[in-house]
Order: C-alpha cells, then sequence, then structure tokens
C-alpha cells in the first residue's frame, strides 16, 4: 500500500511518528496522523485545512483532542449519552483524577518499555491509513495522497473526527474544500 502514498502522503506519515515520539507515546494515533496533516503546507490538503479555518484554530483543535484524551477518549457523543441517563463523566473524571493523578485515563504508557526501534501503529491509525486507500480507489485515483488521508479521518468514527466535526471539518466540508461542490458525492466515504 505505501507504494502509492505520494511524497506529502509519506511525509505525512513519517511526520505522525514524529509526533508520537514527541509526545513519547506508545503508537502513532490517528491524532498523530492529524497533527502531522496540520504541519503539512502546499498540499491539496493544507489548503482545505487552511480553506475550513483549521490552520488558524490549530490551538482549539489541541486543546479538544487533549480534553477528550482525559476523558479516556470518549467523543462527545459518548458523554451527552451518558448524560442523557444521568452520568456526569466530567465530575467521574474530576474524582478519578483526584484519586490516580491528572491525566489518569489518558491511557499513556510512555513508561512501557519499546523492545523495537520503531513505534507501532495503532488500530485506529492502521484504519485510517486503509481507509484512506478505500477513498483514494473510491475516486478513482491511483495514488494516495494527504488529501485522501484528511478525508478519512473525517470519515473514521472516533475522536478525532469529532473534533474536526466540531471544529467545521466533516467529511462533506473537506471533500467539498478539495473538490468542489462537483465531486462531494463521488466516492460517499467510500466503505
Amino acid at each position: 500500500m505505501f507504494e502509492r502514498f505520494t511524497k506529502g502522503a509519506r511525509a505525512t506519515v513519517t511526520g505522525a511518528v514524529t509526533h508520537a515520539e514527541r509526545a513519547d507515546a506508545g503508537s502513532v494515533t490517528a491524532e498523530h496522523l492529524l497533527f502531522a496533516l496540520l504541519d503539512q503546507e502546499g498540499s491539496r490538503a493544507s489548503f482545505a485545512v487552511a480553506a475550513l479555518g483549521l490552520t488558524d484554530r490549530r490551538a482549539s483543535v489541541e486543546a479538544a483532542l487533549t480534553e477528550a484524551r482525559r476523558r479516556g477518549g470518549m467523543t462527545k457523543a459518548d458523554v451527552d449519552a451518558l448524560a442523557g441517563i444521568g452520568i456526569d463523566l466530567t465530575a467521574i473524571v474530576s474524582r478519578i483524577e483526584e484519586a490516580h493523578g491528572e491525566g489518569a485515563l489518558t491511557g499513556d504508557r510512555a513508561d512501557r518499555r519499546r523492545w523495537t526501534g520503531g513505534r507501532p501503529f495503532a488500530k485506529e491509525a492502521k484504519k485510517i491509513l486503509e481507509k484512506s486507500l478505500r477513498i483514494a480507489l473510491g475516486r478513482g485515483d491511483r495514488f494516495i495522497g494527504e488529501e485522501h488521508l484528511l478525508l478519512a479521518l473525517t470519515a473514521s468514527p472516533g475522536v478525532v473526527a469529532d473534533v474536526l466535526a466540531e471544529h467545521g471539518a466533516t467529511y462533506e466540508t473537506v471533500n467539498r474544500a478539495l473538490y468542489g461542490d462537483g465531486h462531494a458525492g463521488q466516492d460517499r466515504k467510500a466503505g
């Protein structure tokens, strides 16, 4: 699959590994892929990111992802569903952090020993890469570019897609920013 990646898409994957290393994360996640995409300049994806205002609101995106990690990776929909049955997740997180320290639910295991030289890709990140291939094929493209990675991030359920949607970057808005209205329905999330 990686032979189909454009130079920019490969740089994004490499950048995601760098973000994971800087964070001393045990694996490369979808969040790291997003940060690497936000770092890119001069590509279709960076144009779409800028057009949707994400470049100017990067700090807000990062803060929202940090808050989601603090909640143990629960999406806004999860929080709302729990609230609907009378469970205040904010209160629960606060109590857990009082007892076990700040960030107890983040799932970070920075102290784990790594027996290999590189960081593995988390299951969610692998799914993003696979979905980017399906999106590219659905569009009839013979390559996987940063734009396909960005679309895959918005099309894959989870915290990253949630945060992007909160900031106005849904699959539809990204697709429109990338390809205009004429191609908005062509691939329809490709799987």
